[in-house]
């Protein structure tokens, strides 16, 4: 069992900045793809971005290109989201999950723990 925990969410104005947080607790000594979704009311859980175990390799949703940047750090078990330039369309509720598949994916069944999430609120 992994246990993730979000945090760095809130309120923020349009062409703000938001660093997210998740931490991993449990079984965290096994390499895992850590993955960053979002969910917007009335919508469909979606890929935000992904990084492998080592953090060698990094996967973005086009919403996200240039703007998301994903990284880890294995001794503390945590993986950060940094949101730069935040729009309307970027509120969301934002997910951490892990995955154990050999590569960043994108799939949302191919991740088994997810956090409970963190607000994050876009205004105009």
């Amino acid at each position: 069992q992994v246990q993730l925990a979000e945090s760095g969410g809130g309120l923020v104005q349009t062409g703000g900045s938001l660093r997210l947080s998740c931490i991993a607790s449990g079984r965290t000594r096994s390499p895992y793809v850590m993955g960053w979704f979002r969910q917007a009311p009335g919508q469909e859980r979606e890929f935000v971005a992904g990084i492998s175990w080592r953090g060698r390799s990094t996967l973005y949703a086009d919403a996200g290109k240039g703007r998301f940047t994903v990284a880890r750090e294995n001794a503390k078990n945590t993986v950060d989201l940094q949101i730069n330039n935040l729009k309307p369309e970027d509120t969301a509720v934002y997910y951490c999950a892990t995955s154990a598949a050999l590569a960043v994916v994108s799939s949302t069944s191919a991740y088994s723990y997810w956090g409970q999430g963190t607000q994050v609120q876009v205004t105009v």
